[in-house]
């Protein structure tokens, strides 16, 4: 079923004139009067409505059904991203939005090839904002995670961390802490991960970042691009923290370690404690 971003509040019993983009696709897919098609507002669930109108530039709907459904993992991250050059930025974005991020952190660096200033940078902003919609779109998540301003990266450095306990990772081939420190169980607080441009952070960057309560953590012998390294990480918290579970699901399976315990087998690989992040 066509599922489609609309500016709210939605509200069951509405009729309302779809937006020009969205108009736009209900040609292009070819939609009929009485067809049924899905709405979200961002503001959590999705909205079941009734194309009643449809002409060539206009086309209406009515709201007939509001399904509480959510798409969210049982946590938060921010992806704060040096700034890559061509497409990559676009790529990096749909794909992040797909496996679950909750805000996105331009941020431009020493050694990032990408200036963004000014009306430039207004502009990528909206760009990035219009992906993170129609991925969300695509991919069934009905809350809609924020691009926000890019920043450079001393400016960005100077926000607090969040007051409910954020956690900060820094990803760099040099950390000493790999993937198996991180805690078993999702944060209660917001995690944010930060990853450097096509050539990495400066060492002076590194230092400036540790200096702000970030952890560095490593993804294992090889270097991965600066485009592939948030997807991997984001991928395998999920594996890890329970983001590929059904709604409805839980973190306890026939495959948990007190399952293996209770068989005799080994329990997956965890770090020891003193190597830990808490």
């Amino acid at each position: 079923m066509p599922r489609f971003h609309v500016d709210g509040p939605l509200s069951v019993g509405q009729t309302f004139t779809l937006p020009d983009d969205v108009v736009r696709h209900v040609h292009v897919l070819r939609l009929q009067t009485g067809y049924t098609i899905m709405l979200f507002d961002g503001r959590g669930g999705e909205f079941c409505a009734e194309l009643i109108d449809i002409a060539k530039r206009v086309a209406t709907a009515r709201i007939d059904a509001h399904d509480a459904r959510e798409a969210e993992p049982p946590y938060r991250v921010t992806l704060a991203q040096g700034v890559a050059g061509g497409d990559k930025m676009d790529w990096l974005i749909e794909k992040t939005v797909e496996l679950g991020v909750t805000g996105f952190a331009p941020i431009t660096t020493e050694r990032g090839v990408v200036r963004l200033v000014g009306e430039r940078a207004l502009r990528r902003q909206a760009h990035w904002q219009a992906l993170v919609r129609a991925a969300c779109e695509q991919c069934g998540r009905n809350r809609v995670p924020e691009v926000a301003p890019p920043r450079d990266l001393d400016t960005w450095l100077d926000d607090p961390p969040a007051a409910d306990g954020e956690l900060r990772l820094l990803l760099s081939p040099r950390a000493d802490l790999d993937f198996a420190s991180l805690p078993a169980d999702p944060p209660h607080g917001p995690v944010t991960l930060l990853i450097g441009p096509e050539a990495g952070f400066s060492p002076a960057e590194e230092q400036a970042i540790i200096a702000a309560g970030f952890t560095a953590l490593g993804l294992g012998p090889r270097v991965l691009r600066t485009e592939t390294a948030g997807i991997a990480v984001l991928a395998a918290l999920a594996a890890r923290w329970g983001g590929w579970l059904n709604e409805n699901s839980s973190m306890s399976t026939p495959f948990s370690d007190a399952h293996r315990a209770a068989s005799g087998s080994k329990p997956a690989y965890s770090a020891p404690a003193s190597k830990k992040i808490r």
